[in-house]
């Protein structure tokens, strides 16, 4: 049996759960944090709870999927384009962490949250890229790899960017959790080497359809910016750590880096958006990828505000006092194509 073909959808909503829903507390995590740190508190707590209920949900939602229909998540496993969806459940558990920290103030919800998330890291790592190395059948290129690949860095560097900042609460373990820290911070910018080359070759010298460019492509920028986020902890961390303290100038000058880098994504991904929707037509119709899109943009509005406080720039903080508010606005209208979703299929189970 050729596991690189899709397996036939339709039918029950957990049979058909995406490997990336996770993407939904992803979102709205960032989004929450993005809102607490532009004093929007009441919205930012109401998002943490509301994140709570969908994170929840998700895993009922996938222990069911693995119970009912098993063969149906091996299938993606082996599926190039929807296995790395599975990182989202990495990066979802430690985003939600974040949550905990910076909104709830509960460091000891975050602490576990973050050895859970290192646990999936090294299972869900270890076990897709291991499946798809040695899967006898493969699709070419233009047929396997698109943006959603970049969740595999993404999910390292949500595990980096919680650990740098629950650090501080490990007392006598601070400095092993900053050093595991930083090693998942460099490893996954390597990460993002590797998968963006081909990415960018993908791009450039193979044909492009605008169905191929699907919302997860905005994770190229969303990559760079949780790895500004994680490196701008970490440089937040260096006084005081004999480990990092000897760094300090290099973490900060990768971080700009990071955050270049991302900031050379948005007007290119903007435009191929335009190409895709107005040129060429492509209808805006709810997916729950389209929550790989809302991501990015939430955390290069946290990553820079925390890139102005490490770099001292204050002047930087005009970047994210206006992209919150798109954010916020892009998490509104996800929202409401999961509420039309939802109800569609509730009536049609009515009926």
């Amino acid at each position: 049996m050729a596991h690189t073909t899709p397996h036939a959808r339709g039918g029950s909503p957990i049979a058909d759960l995406h490997p990336a829903s996770f993407a939904l507390v992803m979102a709205t995590g960032i989004v929450s944090i993005a809102a607490q740190l532009s004093n929007m508190t009441r919205l930012a707590v109401t998002m943490l709870w509301l994140n709570v209920a969908f994170y929840v949900a998700l895993w009922i939602f996938t222990g069911l999927r693995l119970a009912r229909y098993p063969q149906r998540l091996h299938a993606d496993l082996y599926d190039h384009g929807r296995c790395v969806g599975f990182f989202t459940i990495v990066a979802a558990t430690c985003v939600l962490g974040n949550q905990f920290v910076l909104v709830a103030g509960m460091p000891r919800v975050a602490i576990g949250l973050w050895l859970l998330g290192i646990a999936l890291w090294g299972a869900i790592t270890y076990t897709v890229f291991t499946v798809l190395t040695i899967k006898p059948e493969k699709p070419p290129l233009q047929k396997g790899l698109n943006g959603g690949w970049l969740v595999a860095v993404v999910a390292a560097q949500a595990v980096a960017s919680l650990g740098a900042l629950v650090a501080e609460h490990l007392g006598e373990q601070r400095e092993q959790a900053l050093f595991f820290s930083l090693v998942m911070w460099l490893g996954g910018g390597m990460l993002y080497i590797w998968i963006i080359s081909l990415i960018f070759y993908r791009y450039t010298f193979l044909p492009l359809d605008p169905a191929d460019l699907a919302p997860p492509y905005w994770i190229n920028m969303g990559a760079m910016a949780i790895s500004t986020l994680a490196g701008a902890m970490l440089t937040s961390r260096a006084p005081g750590s004999p480990l990092l303290a000897p760094l300090a100038p290099f973490l900060q000058g990768m971080t700009l880096l990071f955050w270049a880098t991302a900031t050379w994504w948005i007007p290119l991904l903007v435009a191929l958006g335009v190409w895709r929707h107005v040129v060429r037509r492509v209808p805006l119709n709810y997916d729950v990828v389209y929550w790989s899109a809302v991501f990015p943009i939430g955390m290069y509005t946290v990553c820079t505000y925390r890139l102005s406080e490490i770099t001292e720039q204050p002047w930087l903080d005009g970047v994210p006092d206006v992209l919150v508010y798109v954010a916020i606005l892009a998490w509104g209208f996800a929202f409401l194509g999961l509420l039309r979703r939802v109800l569609l299929f509730l009536s049609r189970g009515a009926g």
